[in-house]
């Protein structure tokens, strides 16, 4: 395999950029991400001709990256727009078009609509491409297939990726099943677990060195780490990465609690707290606590039971702590809501939901919801992501940037 030092150009020199209001306590030093490091990058932008792969995301400070660098002179001549669109108001799973973006005139091409990677075309007038998107380190949040996409694109037509690299909210999370590639789906692309502890950065490198674009091809990267990262602190986001992550609250949950679009409970769409509350109509005399998921444009215009009231469990203010200091998922809430659902036959069935998730696919593995239904203590479910899981971390070893 070749090396590292050959499939990228880290930069990690200069003086430190402005730094975020992100710290996590007084005595920390503050999180800059890669795009914030503008001395690092700047010059190597100029005089070239930039297409970037851009969301509401992707900012320095309160603008966005693209309006700082076209005010600098930078030459952007086109975006590219991931699920939920280049300024991210699109609903999960809408597909969206090709569009000029009103604020600044540019061509946007959708990579979530009749296709999922540029092409030849595409990258004809381009010169280099930049990736700057905010991940939250789930194998089944879209912005890894999205990179792996044009990282193929751009290995196909020789082109330069450069990334700037963000933290990862869940970067202190390495856990759960190794995708069966039997399962490879839109929500699964690698063989690698629900919460993978990586960057965008990191992960491009492991894309890379593992092999996994077509042909073994690898794609020249450029990556501008962030600075005064490491993968245990934690970072609450600037900006909502997408519509239904919308807190802080839900974007640590969401590793554990979106397992649940693999079953008939609400996971929280058709809320403002997606992701943090879980819940059924037939659940009504067992648990106290109750929502109704509405149409919400933007966010989820068909949610599971529709205007009709569920009951279950709030973690609106789950001390998120607690998943920090386990460094696991949480599959309680799994067990416990199988447990005292009353039609267990259908507590897998999606087929009321316009938005089927199949839980094999979420979870990754054709026996979880066996073990679920067969009353598998939780270390006997964990027990069985080994040795996959044990040697993924070994392997992800190899391609880390941080502590």
């Amino acid at each position: 395999m070749k090396t590292l030092s050959f499939l990228c150009f880290i930069t990690m020199l200069g003086a430190a950029a402005f730094t975020t209001r992100h710290t996590i306590d007084k005595k920390s030093l503050s999180i800059t991400t890669g795009a914030e490091q503008t001395e690092l990058y700047i010059d190597y932008l100029k005089g070239k001709k930039i297409g970037i792969l851009a969301n509401p995301t992707t900012i320095i400070g309160n603008k966005h990256l693209v309006d700082s660098l076209l005010k600098r002179g930078i030459n952007i001549v086109k975006a590219f727009g991931p699920e939920h669109g280049f300024r991210g108001n699109a609903s999960n799973g809408t597909k969206v078009s090709n569009e000029k973006d009103t604020a600044t005139g540019i061509s946007i091409i959708s990579l979530y609509g009749a296709k999922r990677k540029p092409t030849a075309a595409d990258l004809a007038d381009i010169d280099l491409v930049m990736f700057d998107i905010q991940d939250v380190g789930c194998r089944f949040y879209t912005y890894i297939n999205v990179l792996r996409d044009v990282m193929e694109a751009c290995a196909d037509n020789n082109k330069e990726l450069i990334i700037l690299d963000r933290p990862n909210p869940n970067g202190y999370l390495v856990d759960g099943p190794i995708l069966d590639m039997r399962l490879q789906s839109g929500i699964g692309q690698f063989p690698v677990p629900i919460a993978h502890g990586m960057t965008i950065g990191e992960f491009a490198l492991m894309i890379n060195g593992e092999g996994w674009l077509p042909h073994k091809n690898t794609c020249k990267l450029k990556i501008i780490p962030v600075k005064n990262y490491r993968h245990d602190m934690e970072y609450t986001l600037p900006v909502k990465p997408s519509p239904n992550l919308n807190t802080q609250q839900s974007i640590i949950l969401y590793p554990s609690t979106c397992l649940f679009e693999g079953t008939i409970l609400n996971h929280g769409r058709g809320t403002y707290a997606p992701f943090t509350v879980l819940g059924s109509p037939l659940l009504k005399g067992i648990y106290p606590f109750s929502f109704t998921p509405v149409s919400i444009p933007g966010m989820s215009e068909a949610p599971l039971h529709m205007d009709t009231v569920c009951y279950g469990i709030d973690l609106r203010n789950y001390d998120i702590s607690q998943l920090r200091r386990s460094k696991r998922l949480n599959l309680q809430w799994m067990i416990e809501l199988y447990n005292s659902y009353p039609d267990k036959a259908h507590f897998f069935d999606r087929t009321q939901s316009k938005q089927i998730n199949d839980i094999d696919k979420l979870a990754g593995v054709y026996d979880f919801k066996k073990q679920i239904a067969d009353g598998k203590s939780i270390k006997e479910i964990q027990d069985s992501w080994e040795p996959g899981l044990s040697q993924y971390k070994e392997m992800r070893k190899k391609y880390l940037l941080y502590q």
